[in-house]
């Protein structure tokens, strides 16, 4: 209700929150700037070299510092120059109404380990018609954007890591303040003794005010999502557990326990922790009943964590026994991809279009279909379709090569300055500025071949 509120207040007020986009691409041209500015310092043409070197260093940062990903409670959009020159050069959208919003999809990389807490990154992808955002929690701003956002739009636009962050995503002091309210101990106290997970309900519990536990719960298991999100892994496992003995047969609780325990177990490497998560996972899948949005998160889950045989009963078991919803025939069709099967991909797609719940949905899917079934129907499409696919895989493999012949060429260029040999140097010169020749075309072949190749295309040739 809170987050509601605070999104209806935002766009009453136009006050506009934003968050700077990633600097990749920028660090990169920094990069390639400075190298071939030193490179002409070398060959002594240091006027040219300077002006160089103020591009890199100044004018580069400059308009990163610019590059922003805003939204002012209508429309999400990106500022700064460079946006708007690729949005006018490429066609490509550089603003999209939440309407208009097909995808978002959030990537967690784990990050830097204090003790047994794990300094999570978030990367969100926005996607619709021709646009695309991507953002980082690395970024002042990141929890103001998806609090605003991602309450506006439907469930089923999002996966299972945007759900999490739009209910969960809080301010990490006030977690730990929380934490420290409800007497959950510290990691460090934790460390010897997270690994026992017990669900057993004592029967105190069961004899209690039916009223007062269940609030008790529902407070611990906001907490140990909002503890999950933050990365105290082990705090959030104590706070799941304490909960979980309250309510031992609270379907969605069990569900959000075993997703932090399978958290816990990629972070330490421990695969009993991976066998206890997948059981944690089918008690939740047991009592989850009828509730088919929560049986289709749960095959979701499985599908991402390779459990692609019990996804796949999962969501065959809603539509048994509910029927049809967009989520779990999305999931199918996932399944069937994976597998190759593509007429089942079509089938799958087409069913979750009419049961879209927005135009934008709607689309999505039907560009889908469309694509899967040329594919299924014109093998020459099939071909050039396979063939784009196989040359990103070796534009990939080619440019991490280069990037690490670039970066041994630096050492070459060093060695050879500091030991005054002019010979070593220019092998080392040579050896750079051709790979970061080599990585910068790849990187622009990769940006040109990432879309699929319009099969309008194919139509206007026959």
């Amino acid at each position: 209700m809170a987050t509601n509120e605070t999104t209806a207040n935002l766009v009453d007020s136009g006050r506009v929150v934003f968050v700077r986009a990633l600097p990749a691409g920028y660090l990169a041209a920094s990069f390639a700037v400075s190298f071939f500015a030193a490179l002409i310092a070398y060959l002594e043409f240091v006027s040219y070299a300077l002006p160089l070197m103020f591009v890199g260093w100044v004018i580069v940062p400059l308009l990163w510092l610019n590059d922003k990903v805003s939204f002012d409670g209508r429309r999400i959009r990106r500022t700064g120059l460079m946006p708007a020159l690729l949005a006018r050069v490429t066609g490509i959208r550089d603003r999209l109404k939440i309407s208009d919003i097909e995808q978002i999809e959030t990537a967690i990389f784990p990050g830097i380990k204090r003790g047994r807490n794990v300094l999570y990154t978030y990367r969100t992808t926005v996607t619709g018609k021709t646009a695309r955002f991507v953002f980082s929690s690395r970024h002042k701003g990141y929890r103001d954007v998806i609090k605003a956002v991602l309450p506006l739009v439907e469930e089923d636009i999002l996966d299972n890591a945007s759900i999490d962050l739009r209910d969960y995503l809080a301010e990490k002091r006030e977690v730990g303040k929380r934490a420290r309210e409800c007497e959950i101990p510290s990691s460090d106290v934790l460390d010897s003794s997270f690994r026992d997970i017990h669900l057993k309900a004592r029967i105190e519990n069961l004899l209690a005010d039916e009223e007062k536990t269940s609030e008790k719960a529902s407070r611990l298991r906001r907490l140990a999502n909002e503890l999950r999100v933050s990365g105290r892994l082990l705090q959030a496992l104590e706070a799941f557990r304490r909960a979980a003995v309250l309510r031992p047969r609270d379907a969605r609780l069990l569900f959000e326990f075993a997703e932090c325990i399978r958290s816990v177990a990629g972070s330490e490497g421990d695969e009993k922790l991976e066998r206890k998560a997948l059981a944690m996972m089918r008690l939740a899948e047991r009592h989850a009943a009828n509730d088919g949005d929560l049986l289709a998160r749960i095959g979701e889950s499985y599908f991402h964590s390779g459990e692609w045989q019990r996804a796949g009963v999962v969501f065959k078991r809603v539509t048994d026994a509910l029927g049809e919803n967009f989520r779990t025939l999305r999931g199918m069709a996932e399944l069937s991809l994976r597998e190759g099967k593509i007429a089942h991909v079509i089938h799958n797609f087409s069913a979750a279009e009419r049961l879209a719940a927005t135009n934008s949905l709607r689309r999505w899917t039907k560009t889908e279909v469309d694509y899967f079934s040329h594919l299924n129907d014109d093998e020459e499409y099939m071909e050039l379709e396979i063939s784009r696919v196989n040359l990103l895989d070796t534009l990939d493999r080619t440019q991490r090569s280069s990037v690490r012949v670039a970066l041994v060429g630096l050492v070459v260029i060093t060695l050879g300055i500091a030991f005054e040999d002019g010979l070593i140097a220019n092998i080392g010169w040579t050896v750079s500025g051709v790979s970061l020749l080599l990585w910068i075309v790849t990187m622009l072949m990769k940006r040109m071949l990432s879309p699929r190749i319009p099969f309008e295309l194919m139509e206007t040739d026959e």
